[in-house]
């Protein structure tokens, strides 16, 4: 079982008049890691079938800590904590060093984008995503 990594920028425009990063602005950062997993990552691993389409079902955030603008990147590790034949559940930490900023979760379902309804996962997706299933973390 292995987690995804990825480092995620800031931008000065992403915090809010008190501050601090906007809530609506981690959905972004949620979506640009679990596209790099599901994406890039598989891509380069060989799997392109993600490309042909996927649709976010639900979303669920936990703000646990305020994150404002630093040049430093956060890192979002991303790993599985459900993996269906017809969807799979994507768990995510924001965090440095020292904070953990958000823990979210996003139920994805694959989509055929030429049928407009939902798919099932293919064999080489499933076998792509086994490697990132992990239990959920105990809440601190």
């Amino acid at each position: 079982m292995a987690r995804h990594i990825y480092a995620c920028p800031l931008r000065w425009s992403d915090m809010d008049a008190f501050g601090h990063v906007n809530n609506v602005v981690f959905l972004r950062y949620l979506e640009e890691a679990r596209i790099d997993l599901t994406f890039t990552n598989a891509g380069a691993a060989g799997e392109k079938a993600f490309a042909e389409g996927s649709v976010v079902a639900r979303h669920e955030i936990d703000y646990l800590r305020p994150l404002v603008y630093r040049p430093a990147p956060v890192t979002i590790e991303t790993w599985l904590t459900r993996l269906g034949y017809a969807s799979f559940t994507v768990a995510y930490e924001i965090k440095d060093e020292e904070t953990v900023y958000v823990r979210a979760s996003t139920v994805v379902v694959p989509y055929d984008l030429a049928a407009a309804r939902p798919r099932r996962l293919s064999d080489s997706e499933r076998a792509f995503l086994a490697d990132y299933v992990e239990k959920a973390p105990v809440a601190a």
